[in-house]
């Protein structure tokens, strides 16, 4: 089980990956421990690690401050994710899956084609197809056999906007092609066809990557470019984050 320190870690990590922080905001432990209703012990240990992973910035006598990302640095994680997911792949295919891997990348498949299958985006089915689209990727992962990729890959996507926990719910066409993908992609691995499957995830990462830019684009054509400033919360809205809770 998490402790509370993992979960209070967890949820401003989400925080920070989906925007409701903002870039350059402080992050002040007494504030933070009043808001999730915990003690300062765990939100101090959770500021600690986040700084470890890079997306806090340590200030003498200031406290914590949220590290600002650009646009490049984020299609660049992209680009990161593609190469190591795509190993994992070509890893998984050519070590075969277990038969509990095999069944439960079939079940988050026919999840995905239930949720997308009324040809709309509805917002309270946001939340599950996100949940489906972490559970293949993680699994696909973890099925790869190699601890290393699933480390490195992990800590690609501890860059706001560019984990796999975040979905543009805007446009059916591109969720339903996306998932398209990974049917294809999990057909391979299945088929144990091992340059094919790592093929196809790394072009639907970096595809993923390519929409996220477009997205962004398309919002700072309307406003400011600046970090933190109306179009980029508009923009982290657009994900339409989950809520995880420390327990």
């Amino acid at each position: 089980m998490q402790t509370l320190a993992q979960n209070v870690t967890d949820t401003l990590r989400d925080w920070i990956l989906h925007g409701e922080v903002r870039p350059g905001e402080r992050l002040e432990e007494v504030p933070l421990a009043e808001r999730l209703g915990v003690s300062r012990t765990p939100v101090r240990a959770a500021l600690g690690t986040l700084s470890t992973e890079g997306l806090i910035d340590h200030q003498p006598k200031r406290g914590y401050l949220v590290r600002t990302f650009d646009m490049e640095e984020i299609v660049a994680a992209y680009e990161v994710r593609a190469v190591l997911e795509g190993l994992a792949c070509r890893n998984a295919a050519a070590r075969g899956l277990t038969e509990e891997q095999k069944q439960r990348l079939k079940a988050s498949l026919a999840d995905g084609d239930r949720i997308l299958a009324s040809g709309v985006l509805r917002p309270e089915d946001h939340e599950p197809y996100q949940q489906t689209n972490v559970t293949i990727h993680e699994t696909l992962l973890t099925a790869s056999g190699n601890p290393w990729v699933t480390r490195f890959a992990d800590q690609a996507q501890h860059i706001p906007f560019a984990s796999d926990r975040i979905v543009l719910w805007d446009d059916h066409a591109i969720i339903l092609r996306s998932h398209g993908d990974h049917h294809r992609i999990i057909e391979a691995v299945i088929a144990r066809d091992c340059l094919r499957a790592e093929q196809l995830m790394r072009e639907h990462v970096y595809y993923a990557g390519i929409i996220l830019r477009r997205n962004f684009e398309k919002l700072m054509e309307a406003g400011d470019t600046v970090p933190g400033t109306e179009p980029t919360r508009r923009f982290a809205a657009a994900a339409l984050p989950s809520r995880t809770k420390p327990a």
